[in-house]
C-alpha cells in the first residue's frame, strides 16, 4: 500500500480509504447498502490488513448509524494506527439549528460523532457541504475551538465550489484560523468537472483530494454495459440518483474502453477506473466501499495496478471534458505563461505520485 501526504500537512494516508456510507441501511441510505455490524467488522479487518489507514464516514450516513457501527466494530481501539474521518453539515434533527455550519451545530455535531465513534478525537473533520448563510469566520472559528479542545486534528471541506474554497482559505489566512488540508470531491472517468477549478486549486493551494464515489455509483465497475439490463442489487435500480448522467452515449463509450483494457489485463473494470484516478494530479486517496467483501477485495487490488501510458491516453481521450471559457481562451493566448495548476487542464497533465 502506498501512503501520500494529505495536502499541506504532515499526515500520511493510504491511497485507498474505506468509505462507510453503505453501513447502517437507515432511511434513504438503505438504497446504497445495509451493511451490518458483523459485515462491517470483516470489511474493516480486510482493509486494515491490506494497509488502509483511513476510515471515512459522516454523521448523516444513516442518521448516525454508520458512525455507531464503526465505533462498535473498533471498540474504541485504533488497530494499525487507523485514522478516522467524519463530516458534518446536513440535518441531524428537525430543529432550525440541527443543520448547517453554525458554531452551534458544528460543535454539537462533533461531540455527537465522537460518542457514536467511541473515540476521543477525529483525525480529519470535514464540512460536508457549503453553507451560504453562516459566515466563514464563524464556521472556521468553531473548528478552531474543536482543535483547541483536542477533539479534532485536521479540517477539510467537501463539495465546495472553487470560489467557496478560495474564500475559505482567504479567511483562514487573514483571521489566523484553521486551514483546510483537503477536499473530498466527486471525480471519475465519467465526471471530470473537477478539473476545471477544484484540481487546479488543489495543486496551487496545497490541498489533498479525497475522491468519493470513484466508480460513479457502480456505473464504472464493468458490470454495466451498453444495451444491457441493469444488474440486480445496484444503486440505480434502488433509486439512488447520484451521479447524474448527462450524456449516456459518452458514458458507454468510456465503459467500452474501460472494459476492453480490463479484459486485456485480466482485471475488473473497477480496478482500471480506480487505477486511472490514482494517477491523476493532486489525488491523495480514493474512498472505496461496497455491499460485500468481494467488492472490497476487488477494489483493494487497484492499489497495485499500474496502467501503461497508452492505456491512460486512451482513457483520457474518451473521457476528456470540453474546454470551456475562459480556458479555451487561455489555451490559445496564454500558453507561454501557464503554471503547473493550469497545465492540469490545459496541457500535459501532471501525474499522481504513483505514475511519474
Amino acid at each position: 500500500m502506498e501512503y501520500r501526504l494529505l495536502g499541506r500537512s504532515g499526515l500520511k494516508v493510504s491511497v485507498l480509504t474505506l468509505g462507510t456510507m453503505t453501513m447502517g441501511g437507515k432511511g434513504p441510505f438503505a438504497k446504497v447498502g445495509n451493511v451490518g455490524l458483523a459485515e462491517a467488522k470483516r470489511q474493516i479487518e480486510m482493509v486494515i490488513n491490506a494497509g488502509v489507514n483511513l476510515i471515512d464516514t459522516a454523521d448523516v450516513y444513516s442518521r448516525g448509524g454508520s458512525e455507531e457501527i464503526i465505533g462498535e466494530a473498533l471498540g474504541g481501539k485504533r488497530p494499525g494506527g487507523v485514522l478516522l474521518a467524519s463530516k458534518a453539515r446536513f440535518p441531524m434533527g428537525d430543529g432550525p439549528n440541527d443543520r448547517g455550519l453554525s458554531r452551534h451545530h458544528i460543535i454539537r455535531a462533533c461531540e455527537a460523532s465522537l460518542k457514536r465513534l467511541r473515540t476521543d478525537v477525529i483525525d480529519l473533520y470535514q464540512v460536508h457541504e457549503w453553507d451560504g448563510q453562516t459566515p466563514l469566520e464563524e464556521t472556521l472559528g468553531a473548528l478552531h475551538t474543536l482543535i483547541e479542545q483536542g477533539k479534532i486534528r485536521y479540517v477539510g471541506c467537501s463539495n465546495y465550489s472553487g470560489w467557496h474554497i478560495m474564500k475559505a482559505l482567504a479567511v483562514s489566512e487573514s483571521k489566523h484560523l484553521p486551514r483546510f488540508i483537503s477536499q473530498q470531491i466527486h471525480y471519475t472517468l465519467e465526471a471530470r468537472e473537477a478539473e476545471y477549478e477544484l484540481v487546479p486549486i488543489s495543486l496551487d493551494q496545497g490541498l489533498g483530494i479525497l475522491v468519493w464515489s470513484p466508480l460513479a455509483g457502480g456505473l464504472l465497475s464493468g458490470k454495466h454495459r451498453r444495451n444491457q439490463k441493469t444488474p440486480a442489487g445496484t444503486r440505480q435500480l434502488a433509486g439512488w440518483n447520484e451521479p447524474p448522467i448527462r450524456d449516456e452515449n459518452r458514458l458507454w463509450n468510456i465503459v467500452d474502453a474501460l472494459v476492453e483494457i480490463a479484459d486485456a489485463r485480466g482485471v475488473s473494470g473497477a480496478q482500471v477506473a480506480l487505477a486511472w484516478l490514482l494517477g491523476r494530479a493532486a489525488v491523495t486517496s480514493i474512498v472505496i466501499g461496497g455491499r460485500t467483501e468481494a467488492q472490497i477485495a476487488d477494489n483493494l487490488k487497484a492499489a497495485d495496478l499500474k496502467l501503461t501510458d497508452e492505456e491512460r491516453a486512451r482513457l483520457d481521450e474518451v473521457s476528456a471534458p470540453p474546454i470551456l471559457y475562459p480556458y479555451w481562451h487561455q489555451m490559445q493566448t496564454a500558453s507561454d505563461r501557464l503554471s503547473l495548476a493550469d497545465l492540469s487542464l490545459l496541457g500535459p497533465a501532471p501525474r499522481g505520485k504513483n505514475n511519474t
